[in-house]
């Protein structure tokens, strides 16, 4: 398959060559890059998504649509999406589709709970139903848990429950997860299909090329800066665990690539987040952001009329998943900074310069660097 020029020495080709994934949201920031990352390790990829959800996208600045299986619908229609499973036979499934702003959580709470609270229930329902599936690796976020604003990282045994729309619809999702496999997936399925393993993935606050969601920090900057405006931030003290969305990509991988095998040792969800260098605050990521792309990064702080709740302090505790995978950040935050705004520069020249930039970074990171 196109693609499979790109890999590193630090890529798994005999582990995804030629294996059929299933990758819902490809359209979206994240699931774009996975997407990517799987065509350039030779995966046979197809994808599920209700639309390419910003414009400009990664999606269609890099052409992904001629090389997928691009299937359309809603994440919480099941004969839709159990058309798909049936008919692509996915033996590994991605799922990112969501509704992923938090800001946009406040204003649409319902449509936020039905994508992803029952988008997920109705993946779950048709991978019970669906024989070929072997692993599920589920994304969910660092705002599962209850939030006490305290120093300490959030574990994996921490308490779920998000303060806020987004973060319950995700704390939600993770309940379902656990009450399918449970009940239903760490046995014989339907008809006697076989057990499928579930792993939900914590991921901190992803950066990287390609993002331009509404009401994030790097997008929000891109647009300013390129058209000649000043950025306006809310809350420069607001700390977070920042990491390279290649980072996050490489931990969906090798968690799904060990959820195959059905006796390997995993647990039931990861924190997967930065090392304790890349958890700083909003006004430093901003500072050297600007650094990075140079004249006419213009920043000033400024306080709406209203704002989402959001927490002040919040880190994860990855422990265990680097533990039990031998795993770490393979780019720091001052080199994720860079690559994105590389990024972004590339997307400026066209559609060509952002595909070449985004098998160049998908290939170092692969290879450990530059």
């Amino acid at each position: 398959m196109e693609g499979v020029e790109l890999m590193g020495e630090g890529a798994d080709a005999s582990g995804w060559s030629g294996r059929r994934v299933l990758v819902t949201g490809h359209t979206g920031f994240i699931g774009g890059w996975l997407t990517h990352a799987l065509l350039a390790r030779g995966a046979l990829v197809s994808g599920y998504a209700n639309n390419v959800p910003t414009t400009p996208s990664l999606f269609e600045a890099t052409g992904l649509a001629t090389r997928v299986a691009d299937h359309r619908g809603d994440i919480a229609d099941f004969d839709a999406l159990a058309d798909v499973l049936a008919h692509e036979q996915p033996e590994v499934v991605f799922h990112l589709a969501a509704q992923p702003l938090v800001r946009r959580a406040f204003a649409e709470p319902l449509e936020t709970y039905r994508a992803n609270v029952m988008g997920t229930l109705t993946l779950l329902e048709a991978l019970r139903r669906a024989p070929s599936a072997g692993a599920a690796v589920l994304m969910t976020t660092d705002k599962v848990y209850r939030n006490h604003e305290w120093i300490w990282p959030y574990r994996e045994s921490d308490a779920l429950g998000g303060h806020e729309p987004y973060g319950l619809s995700k704390a939600m999702a993770e309940l379902a997860i656990a009450q399918y496999r449970e009940t239903y997936l760490s046995a014989a399925r339907c008809d006697g299909n076989p057990p499928l393993r579930l792993v939900a993935v914590r991921a901190g606050n992803v950066i990287g090329g390609g993002d331009w969601s509404e009401d994030r920090l790097v997008p929000d900057a891109v647009r300013a800066w390129s058209r000649g405006e000043t950025l306006a931030i809310r809350s420069p003290a607001s700390t977070r665990p920042w990491q390279h969305v290649l980072d996050v990509v490489d931990a969906l991988l090798r968690i799904a690539d060990r959820a195959r095998a059905a006796n390997a040792p995993l647990a039931e969800a990861y924190n997967v987040g930065p090392d304790g260098e890349s958890v700083v605050p909003v006004g430093r990521l901003v500072e050297r952001l600007g650094a990075h792309w140079g004249d006419g990064a213009r920043v000033k702080v400024e306080q709406p009329g209203w704002a989402a709740p959001e927490s002040r302090l919040l880190a994860l505790d990855s422990t265990l998943f680097r533990g039990d995978f031998g795993w770490r950040s393979r780019w720091p935050i001052e080199e994720s900074i860079a690559r994105t705004v590389a990024w972004y520069r590339a997307h400026a020249i066209g559609p060509a310069a952002a595909t070449r930039e985004t098998e160049r970074q998908i290939r170092e990171h692969g290879d450990g660097g530059v």
